[in-house]
């Protein structure tokens, strides 16, 4: 029985949208594509209909979760600049650290990329940029005296490795945790001339 188009189409989003999640929560490498098929209510047949390789489907649900994370910076506007200090109290909330499967992608899976194929790299590059554009352009404007492009980018990587360390440290030292968050809200606050005013 021949599929449709459109379930076609349900069938591709469904599979991406498992993958992005069981990613985020289990690692790249910790998820087998039967596992994916099965989240997505799929055969594992179905997903080699869409994808030639599970390293095609991670890039393109790594693209997915980066994409999620970055409506959550930049709001509904892309026109407008994005309120930071809402999004530094979200990104680094201990709710969103415990959050692994609906969390920041790269927080999920930074130490991974590196063992991944090019795809997946160059989709895990252009989520990050699209990130530090946004802490550039902020401290472009507050710290005029400071090289805003090193500034983003060493910006967005602290954050990035803060949330992983307060994930790797919770479930031993709860305190710890917590204090790697607070600590990384205070550094990024005044590295980069942000958070409340």
């Amino acid at each position: 029985m021949k599929v449709s188009k459109e379930q076609s189409d349900a069938n591709r989003a469904a599979l991406v949208k498992a993958a992005s999640k069981l990613f985020r929560e289990k690692g790249i490498d910790g998820v087998g594509v039967a596992e994916i098929s099965k989240e997505a209510g799929l055969t594992h047949g179905a997903l080699y209909a869409h994808f030639p390789s599970k390293s095609a489907l991670a890039a393109e649900a790594l693209a997915l979760g980066l994409e999620l994370a970055n409506k959550k910076l930049y709001g509904k506007s892309a026109d407008e600049a994005p309120d930071l200090d809402a999004f530094l109290d979200y990104y680094l909330s201990t709710r969103q650290r415990d959050n692994l499967g609906g969390h920041c992608a790269m927080a999920a899976s930074a130490s991974e990329i590196g063992r991944q194929d090019e795809d997946v790299s160059a989709s895990f590059t252009e989520g990050y940029l699209e990130m530090v554009r946004a802490f550039e352009n902020h401290v472009a404007q507050a710290r005029p005296e400071l090289d805003s492009s090193s500034r983003g980018l060493a910006l967005v990587a602290a954050l990035i490795g803060g949330v992983a360390m307060a994930r790797a440290t919770q479930k031993s030292n709860p305190a710890l945790s917590k204090k790697v968050l607070q600590g990384m809200r205070e550094l990024v606050d005044e590295a980069g001339g942000l958070g409340k005013k």
